[in-house]
């Protein structure tokens, strides 16, 4: 098969409304800032729709293509990608290109599968509702049949999307070992529980767990959870981020709601312990409200409110550059709605290794001076960044 009739194959079979899901990576040039496109069909005002989501190193964006501009959409992404997998609703589909664009076409057949196009369709949850989690209902998620309460409808929400973020790294952690996990301020330890029961269970993993708080009472009681479902490589120790010193080196660093430079505190462990994985929902960013000066600013600043906002923003901004600079790809991503929580940003960051460029460094000095921010984190991790 050569190009061409490998993208009319695959244009037919996107006319024919065949797409389950599919996703478009490797990027042709360094240049690219695009990492990856996902597709899926969806229908706006009765009318199909392919949307693409392309993602980049930090945001993403989203596209929805209807079908009598879809051709010239797949030429261009083909120019600018050379790899392929789709999921159709009679087969799978993986295309790889080389740099001369020779094909390597692999088909395989799988079970019908239907396509929803509906807004209002079930969402597919990683942790199905219909479901009993002995996990969920011991932590009064779940009733004792099952199912999701009612009034924990948003707090069964909250979990499933952290598992998403889970799910998304699993390539990144290591293989052939324990993975090492901490989760610093796991609190009540739902996203703790879940995490465990997720790589844990449903993956087969051989995973090590830590939960770490301050509150002794909440500590024993997870404890017992985890002691009851027989959760073995789960533990719950009381203790500060400071006072953690019994490891040298872990792979995923989870923390949730540290207030203020906790999060700092436990963003530079992780990076000082060489983790693949951090995920953390900061809290409580006091730092540079205190700190930044900047006239053209004065007249955003003079508000109180706004310059709190303003401040909470400019911190976690600046945390994702600084993991960006010592070799992280991160995201700043929306953990859950808006109306459940202000506080809902996420920083994800994969250690990749990549150096940061020289303008990358300029823009972060540049920045910082602007607002006149000396940030924790960038003086705990001054070795690092030199």
């Amino acid at each position: 098969m050569d190009y061409q009739e490998m993208t009319q194959a695959l244009l037919q079979r996107l006319l024919n409304k065949e797409l389950v899901a599919a996703t478009i990576s490797q990027p042709r040039t360094k240049s690219n800032e695009i990492k990856r496109i996902k597709l899926k069909p969806i229908e706006l005002k009765g009318i199909y729709h392919i949307q693409l989501e392309y993602q980049y190193e930090r945001i993403l964006k989203h596209e929805n293509i209807p079908l009598s501009s879809i051709e010239m959409t797949v030429n261009e992404l083909f120019e600018q990608f050379r790899q392929f997998h789709g999921e159709f609703t009679s087969e799978n589909i993986q295309i790889q290109l080389s740099k001369k664009n020779k094909v390597l076409w692999k088909v395989e057949q799988t079970a019908n599968k239907t396509v929803d196009l509906s807004h209002n369709r079930k969402k597919n949850y990683l942790l199905d509702p219909d479901t009993v989690y002995p996990f969920l209902i011991r932590l009064g998620v779940q009733s004792a049949d099952g199912k999701v309460k009612k009034q924990k409808y948003d707090k069964f929400k909250q979990i499933n999307r952290f598992i998403e973020f889970i799910h998304d790294s699993l390539d990144y952690l290591p293989k052939g070992r324990t993975i090492r996990i901490l989760d610093f301020g796991s609190g009540k330890s739902y996203l703790t529980f879940a995490l465990y029961h997720y790589l844990k269970i449903e993956q087969g993993l051989d995973i090590r767990v830590t939960g770490l708080d301050l509150k002794k009472e909440v500590i024993e009681h997870c404890a017992q959870i985890a002691k009851d479902l027989e959760y073995d490589q789960l533990e719950f120790l009381v203790g500060d981020i400071n006072d953690y010193n019994d490891e040298t080196a872990v792979d995923m660093v989870v923390t949730l709601h540290a207030c203020d430079v906790a999060t700092d505190m436990a963003l530079a462990r992780a990076v000082k312990w060489g983790a693949k994985v951090i995920l953390s929902v900061p809290c409580c960013q006091h730092e540079l409200n205190t700190q930044i000066q900047s006239s053209p600013l004065d007249i955003m600043l003079q508000h109180g409110l706004v310059k709190e906002r303003f401040a909470a923003l400019a911190t976690d901004s600046i945390r994702a550059e600084i993991l960006t600079l010592v070799g992280y790809e991160t995201q700043l991503l929306e953990f859950i709605d808006m109306e459940n929580t202000p506080k809902n940003i996420l920083i994800r960051a994969y250690f990749t290794g990549k150096k940061p460029t020289v303008i990358q460094k300029e823009r972060y000095d540049a920045f910082t001076k602007f607002l006149s921010a000396k940030p924790f984190l960038e003086k705990e991790l001054k070795d690092y960044l030199d």
